[in-house]
């Protein structure tokens, strides 16, 4: 039976390995664009991203042509010059295509005209930004006129004259020529390599088109079946006889040992290279039905008379299959009128047994009625179909807004689930439109309580809703229509203001952009009423009436920071101060202050936060609310001033991992000084110098956020999520649950209570507990150990610096200022201002003061230092660049915690897949030297230089890797798609950072006219919805 195969091997080729989870310093020598990674986005699956988005990620050895004839030689020695390494970049996500970087395999086929051929799972359902490489290493751009809405081909047009050291040949197409037996070569760029040519033999003409699981696939076409063993990269490429003609286009093949590959007929390919030609439209027509080959005995089974088979097998003597109806969309041409396994034996009165003479009648009948005679269950069903406008069914257009990209439903996606081809899809669920699930595949089905049946009346509801709006969404998956599913969604219309309709463009290759509308002003909040839940089995009311004091936070970063690797995070608040609205959360919720904040009292009303203060070590933030927008009664949790010790009873309260509040009387297991493991792939901000606190319960590593809590309702210790490490086994970022004791928090809350803004200072480094016995062997005397004994009865141990953290003071002592004392690595610290250090709250000291004396342990030897702490207030960032699809701003705290020396105040903090710093290797962790041969040691000058760059050409970074290993990459600027767009923090804006735009040669204050949406993610690499309150 004619069937899909069950191994397909990916069609594109792999991105590159990724040593001790941090990305590859450029592509590979080969000129692999692609580069994947611990830092490369958990895209729909939490794990690695590879451009390849068909069947399994792993290829076959390639297997060589042997050793050729001399006409052979003569043959692939005239090919080759007609064959072109194409590398691209798919700068959004639409349809069945996510943004990606890749490369493939063309041909030309038209030389006057610049026409090249190649697939269209290369083209993709949207324009692309591309280049090829002839064989001679010329390059020259090219941008898609055509591709097939259904079969695996595309065509691409490039400038002829650009090419100057090479003439420009055509392979001419010969679909009569493919036959059974006939030897073939296939000609491209196989797994990357600049050539490659492998043989083969067609051993079937008459193979179904091959499923690739979700995304697209070809259908209603047959395929050639060869053993050629063609790898990633190799999409695209001719298969030509040995007359030099190409008899087939390479499209996919298996991997399960079979070493087969399959190859689309170029039939339909010749008949719309004629048409661009002779600049006739190319008419696709189609009943929205899949067929499928089958053979003789199956149809027999299904209904076939043995005189039709008689009638089939005179008329088509070497044939042994027929045409069988697979999937019959609901409410399509076809619906009601041809039935799952029918068997097609006429159409217009022709008999008929090929999908080519199908498309043939098809293509030639839109608008028009075709009179189809079916065989079901044995009986003759004639029915008449009006051929449809596949072009009509195919998108053209998507729609941006509020973070998310939407399209009308593709016959693709509708044919792949068997569902009617209608509905709002969700191209890219970002921003405002991130459900629950990161699975792509959603339908929306109302907003706002009004319905959306298509992408024009979705536009005219979302132009209704004002800025910052909560409404009801409900939506389906294809996969799952019986399910109807709800959610509530914050409309975003301030980070990008804009609603853009992209419109593809076939005459240039691009995606033409045009706002729609600007968004509607927000609906001023208004008080709302509220009553707090009431806790059940406590027996000290104080601590069941600290449920008034927890509220729900969500924070939403639309632009990747920091390293930073979550777009969206909630947790649980505690109210410090209700009177003022001042609450403490975790920096595992809120790293940084460009992000949406709401908060939920009561589970009832939402209101707006914003950041007060971001603790440089301990692990929490401070928000803000409008108290007077709350009719609730709130109540300020007292915090603590006496810390905890070990083995003292306390309540525990958490959120668990559902948004429940759940409870238990447990007792303190544990004060220790944690060491929160660095991330090494792409660092971010982690807890330093802070003691954490463990409790006797299983509750709390089931909780994120909580408190510990004494009997009178006295908040002992905030209990807090601390995001660690990213596990190199299952790609996941690590996240600790631990306890923070009060007292520390006290000095800067008090502040705040006074309007005041903390100005904290603190020592640059990172210390580990020792005990004493690494304590005598490295030198410590045993009075300063009588001395640990005597101040700490509990721990006996003291601090080593593991760490040094880069600073001002180490820049300005390398540019040659006098250095000032300061610690070392392996420093043993005993006292600070006459103080023994023996717990990390004695550390705390260093907060407040400008200047410390110390006394250490170096190399054995006793030391007093004058040590001078450095600010805390310009730790946090307050520009950044967004610049060819990458994000770049000064190296952020934790780069400075993990690294020795500092190459350049520019650090690559994100990229976006589909740009040009992805497709060029520029890699997050990464520092920019130099651009052009001219020095950009801070953002400045970078900015200066790269404003400078014409659009659409080359430039030349110097850069650094995060392990010190200096390379140059070329990139091409791509102004159309990735602008390049400041963001400076400024309190005047409504949301507090306002963005810049420099696109042609102008100055634009907000967004520009272009630019695409960033795709979707939960990863460092390349989740940048970037978009900038403007006004």
């Amino acid at each position: 039976m004619n069937g899909t195969s069950p191994a397909l091997r990916s069609k594109r080729k792999e991105p590159p390995q990724t040593m001790d989870g941090r990305l590859p310093k450029h592509p590979r020598p080969n000129g692999d664009a692609s580069s994947g990674g611990a830092n490369t986005p958990d895209h729909h699956h939490d794990g690695f991203a590879s451009e390849s988005d068909y069947e399994d990620d792993r290829h076959l050895p390639l297997l060589p042509a042997g050793a050729d004839t001399a006409e052979w030689q003569a043959t692939i020695q005239k090919v080759v010059r007609n064959v072109v390494s194409i590398r691209f970049c798919q700068t959004c996500s639409f349809d069945t295509d996510p943004a990606l970087t890749s490369e493939a395999t063309g041909f030309v086929v038209d030389a006057e005209r610049g026409y090249i051929l190649t697939n269209r799972h290369v083209v993709g359902s949207g324009p692309f930004w591309g280049y090829c490489i002839f064989d001679n290493h010329e390059e020259v751009d090219a941008y898609p006129v055509y591709r097939d809405p259904v079969h695996d081909f595309g065509i691409l047009k490039f400038d002829p004259k650009a090419i100057k050291y090479m003439p420009v040949t055509a392979l001419e197409l010969r679909p009569d020529l493919a036959k059974v037996g006939v030897e073939i070569r296939v000609v491209g760029n196989d797994a990357g390599e600049k050539l490659s040519i492998l043989s083969g033999v067609i051993s079937r003409l008459d193979r179904n088109a091959p499923e690739y699981g979700e995304g697209y696939s070809d259908f209603n076409t047959c395929y050639y079946q060869a053993s050629a063993a063609a790898s990633g990269g190799s999409s695209g490429s001719p298969v030509v006889n040995i007359d030099g003609f190409a008899v087939a286009l390479q499209a996919g093949g298996r991997v399960d040992g079979a070493s087969t590959d399959y190859f689309l007929p170029l039939d339909r390919p010749l008949r719309a290279l004629r048409c661009l030609q002779e600049g006739r439209p190319i008419t696709r027509g189609d009943i929205q039905c899949q067929f499928l080959l089958k053979p003789f005995d199956e149809c027999r089974r299904l209904g076939l008379t043995p005189e039709w088979e008689a009638r089939v097998r005179q008329a088509f003597p070497h044939e042994t299959n027929m045409l069988v109806a697979e999937i019959v969309l609901p409410e399509g041409p076809s619906h009601n009128k041809i039935q799952e396994g029918d068997v097609l034996v006429e159409v217009n009165g022709e008999l008929l047994t090929q999908f080519i003479r199908l498309d043939d009648i098809l293509d030639s009948s839109v608008g028009q009625p075709v009179r189809l005679l079916l065989l079901r269950g044995g009986e003759e069903v004639e029915v008449e179909i009006e051929v449809g406008d596949l072009h009509k069914i195919t998108p053209d257009r998507f729609l941006s807004v509020a973070g998310g990209s939407f399209h009308d439903l593709s016959y693709q996606q509708a044919r792949l689930y068997g569902v009617a081809c209608k509905g709002v899809y969700v191209c890219e669920a970002g921003g405002s439109w991130r459900f629950d699930s990161a699975e792509n595949g959603w339908i929306i089905q109302t907003v706002d309580q009004k319905k959306t049946p298509d992408l024009a009346t979705f536009i005219e509801v979302m132009k209704n809703i004002p800025d910052k709006a909560r409404v009801v969404v409900t939506y389906k998956h294809l996969r799952d229509l019986h399910t109807l599913n709800t959610t509530i969604i914050y409309v975003d219309r301030h980070w990008s203001k804009k609603m853009k309709l992209a419109v593809r463009n076939d005459e240039t290759g691009l995606w033409d952009f045009t706002n729609l509308a600007d968004p509607l002003p927000p609906v001023p909040p208004v008080p709302r009423k509220a009553a707090f839940i009431q806790l059940e089995h406590t027996s000290h009311p104080a601590v069941a009436d600290l449920v008034r004091s927890f509220v729900h936070v969500s924070c939403t970063m639309p632009v990747k920071l920091d390293g930073f690797p979550k777009n969206r995070k909630w947790g649980m608040g505690l109210v410090i101060d209700a009177d003022k609205g001042l609450v403490v959360i975790s920096r595992a919720i809120v790293p940084y202050d460009l992000c949406d904040i709401t908060i939920t009292i009561a589970d009832s009303i939402v209101v707006e936060g914003k950041v007060v203060f971001l603790h440089p070590l301990q692990n929490y933030a401070i928000i803000r609310y409008d108290p007077s927008l709350v009719d609730a009664p709130v109540l300020s949790a007292r915090l603590g001033s006496e810390e905890l010790t070990q083995g003292a009873a306390t309540y525990f309260i958490g959120y668990n991992r559902i948004g429940r509040i759940v409870h238990a009387a447990t007792t303190v297991t544990e004060i220790f000084a944690v060491t929160i493991p660095a991330n090494s792939g792409a660092p971010r901000y982690r807890a330093l110098n802070v003691d954490a606190i463990t409790v006797d319960t299983s509750l709390s590593q089931h909780c994120g956020s909580g408190v510990l809590v004494a009997q009178d309702g006295t908040v002992q210790a905030l209990w807090l999520t601390y995001l660690g490490e990213r596990n190199p086994s299952t790609h996941r970022d690590e996240e600790y649950h631990l306890g923070l004791a009060t007292p520390s928090l006290l000095p800067v809350v008090r502040q705040i209570q006074q309007g005041l803004t903390p100005r904290l200072r603190m020592l640059p480094v990172e210390f580990r507990a020792i005990q004493m016995s690494q304590a005598r062997l490295m030198g410590v005397s045993e009075s300063w150990i009588d001395q640990v004994w005597v101040a700490n009865s509990h721990h006996h141990q003291l601090f080593m610096v593991t760490k040094r953290t880069m600073s001002r003071l180490d820049e300005a002592a390398e540019a040659g200022a006098a250095a000032a004392d300061s610690l070392e690595e392996g420093d043993i610290l005993l006292s600070l201002n006459g103080n023994i250090i023996t717990r990390i709250s004695d550390l705390d000291v260093m907060y407040s003061h400008e200047r410390l004396d110390a006394v250490v342990v170096r190399e054995g030897q006793e030391r007093a230092l004058r040590l001078t702490t450095v600010a805390a207030d310009d730790l946090e960032t307050t520009r950044a660049v967004s610049f060819c699809g990458a994000i770049f701003h000064a190296p952020h705290h934790a780069v400075r915690q993990q690294i020795s020396k500092l190459f350049s105040e520019v650090y690559v903090s994100a990229r976006t897949r589909g740009s040009p710093a992805y497709q060029y290797g520029l890699a997050p962790t990464n520092f920019i030297t130099h651009v052009n041969g001219k020095p950009t040691p801070d953002l400045e000058s970078f900015l200066k230089e790269v404003v400078k760059v014409p659009d659409n050409t080359y430039f030349r970074l110097r850069a650094m890797t995060f392990d010190s290993v200096p390379w140059v990459v070329t990139m091409k600027k791509n102004e159309h798609y990735f602008p390049t767009m400041e963001l400076i923090k400024d309190p005047t804006e409504p949301c507090g950072w306002r963005r810049v735009t420099y696109e042609g040669g102008h100055v634009i204050l907000g967004e520009g006219p272009d630019g695409v949406m960033a795709p979707a993610g939960e990863s460092t690499d390349t989740d940048l919805d970037v978009g900038v309150c403007d006004n």
